[in-house]
């Protein structure tokens, strides 16, 4: 299907920038900072700023600045964690161009945490040998970078910022270029001329029952793109946190405990009390995420539990209370106190490493279409991301993403056409229970495309979810739980078919068969 939409939508207005960042998470704002200010830049914001992935990343971003440390083994650590399917070019890019984004970041005023003498705090996650990883607020690094950018964004006279909207469908003219988007905004569907589209739409996590993700990743960017025929990437990979708060009944988004808390020295412990990750790893607690949220999974089935246990009781109150105020604050309110007390956790779908594969400057194979961040697939993370590559890889290629665009307006670009009504199907108006199917497809991934997936249950599953995708498409209702419901239902399939075509085991993903 072509279009998420049928033929019997008005189209309240038309609007003309020079470019669309779809996306006001870390990569979406910095890619339109980046955006020569003689040019027009809308970003566009599914809810509100402080709903985004980027908003609640409480984990850091790595960079080699220390004296003991160079970009090389920064790329050696990536390289090990992405399981041999890193794209070493783009590895390259990433870690070289670190220390400079980070310059950046501090020249537009993100607070990151200091010494006493002023100098940079770094710290440790897991898969890296060195200190690397820098932290803003503690553990609100994702909320101290976004609020920073927008401030600045907001300052920024040629970019406007387009609350409560999302991205329906990618416009293409008769060469198959883009020329444009159309969004559902305030109530209405619009159409924004342009020529430069960026899909910065984050993750993909409402397609799991239980995720670290806000509600809004439902994979709009994603979905929309292969509908207008780009090509995706490593859809199989999906990374699931080791330590996410469990709770009885676990559903819908999940409160993560970073990984920064093992970097800090907390030890996993099993329904016995015993720490297992001695055996597993020589990075032990702090071996890649793969490692660890299968090594969780072995004792829960051993076990017959559903939940290990983070303990960090070694470490005093006061630092705790400093170093993670958001956690500590997060697991009171739970009737943990973490300097007392273990703390129940469990795998939870954290990070979309596939996506939406793209060139070192982030240009898709749709001429004018490119993807930044979590939604993309630069090559950077392989099997496996390194735990906090993801922001930086927001900040680097949002970064070469802004600049190509920058550089192709200057060649100059062809004109835009007046008629930009795209040639919709006419599908019978429908009503269906979309809350109640989100729910269905959500508990079919979650039994069979998750830590460790098999065969048979996956081909079962992607029967169930092409059947409820068929149904959907054979007419339309037109409100925004089913244009989620359809996007969810795309994404799962194409989760399960690189599930099943990949039959070896490698990085994130694990076949038990």
């Amino acid at each position: 299907m072509r279009y998420a939409v049928s033929r019997n939508i008005e189209i309240a207005e038309t609007l003309d920038f020079d470019v669309v960042v779809v996306g006001a998470g870390l990569a979406g704002l910095y890619t339109a900072l980046h955006i020569e200010e003689n040019r027009s830049c809308c970003v566009l914001s599914k809810d509100g700023l402080d709903i985004s992935s980027s908003w609640l990343a409480q984990g850091g971003i790595a960079a080699a600045i220390r004296e003991d440390d160079t970009s090389d083994l920064h790329a050696e650590d990536t390289l090990i964690a992405g399981a041999g399917l890193c794209d070493p070019k783009a590895v390259k890019v990433l870690v070289d161009a670190g220390p400079e984004n980070i310059q950046t970041l501090q020249a537009m005023h993100v607070p990151f945490d200091r010494d006493e003498a002023g100098c940079l705090l770094t710290g440790r996650e897991g898969g890296h040998r060195r200190h690397r990883v820098l932290h803003a607020g503690g553990d609100a690094t994702g909320r101290e970078m976004v609020q920073a950018l927008a401030v600045l964004c907001e300052e920024r006279e040629n970019i406007t910022l387009m609350g409560s909207s999302f991205l329906v469908d990618i416009l293409l003219d008769e060469g198959g270029t883009v020329c444009g988007a159309l969004i559902y905004s305030e109530g209405g569907y619009r159409i924004l001329r342009t020529r430069f589209l960026v899909i910065a739409t984050g993750g993909i996590g409402q397609v799991y029952q239980s995720t670290t993700n806000p509600s809004i990743a439902t994979g709009d960017g994603i979905a929309a793109a292969l509908r207008a025929g780009a090509a995706l990437r490593h859809m199989e990979f999906i990374q699931f946190h080791p330590t996410g708060l469990w709770r009885e009944g676990q559903a819908g988004q999940t409160f993560l405990i970073s990984e920064s808390v093992r970097g800090e020295g907390a030890i996993l412990r099993n329904a016995k009390g015993e720490a297992f990750m001695a055996d597993q790893h020589e990075l032990k607690d702090l071996a890649p995420r793969d490692i660890v949220a299968r090594a969780i999974h072995r004792e829960m089935e051993t076990a017959g539990t559903d939940h290990v246990y983070l303990d960090i009781r070694h470490r005093d109150r006061d630092c705790l209370e400093q170093r993670f105020p958001t956690i500590f604050s997060r697991c009171l309110e739970a009737g943990i106190d973490i300097s007392r007390d273990l703390i129940p956790v469990c795998p939870v779908q954290h990070y979309f490493i596939g996506g939406i594969a793209t060139d070192l400057h982030g240009l898709t194979n749709i001429p004018g279409l490119y993807a930044a961040g979590e939604a993309a697939s630069t090559g950077v993370h392989g099997g496996n991301r390194l735990a906090a590559n993801s922001l930086l890889e927001c900040l680097v290629f949002g970064r070469r993403t802004a600049f190509d665009i920058n550089e192709l307006l200057r060649i100059g670009v062809p004109p835009l056409t007046s008629d930009f009504v795209p040639p919709l199907s006419d599908r019978p108006v429908c009503s269906v229970d979309a809350i109640a199917l989100r729910r269905r497809v959500q508990t079919v991934i979650h039994g069979y495309a998750s830590v460790v997936r098999r065969a048979a249950g996956l081909t079962e599953a992607l029967s169930e979810i092409r059947a409820i995708g068929h149904d959907l498409e054979q007419g339309f209702d037109d409100s925004r739980d089913y244009i989620e419901l359809l996007n969810i239902t795309i994404v799962a399939e194409a989760i399960l078919e690189g599930a099943l075509a990949r039959t070896e085991s490698v990085g994130a993903h694990y076949r038990r068969d």
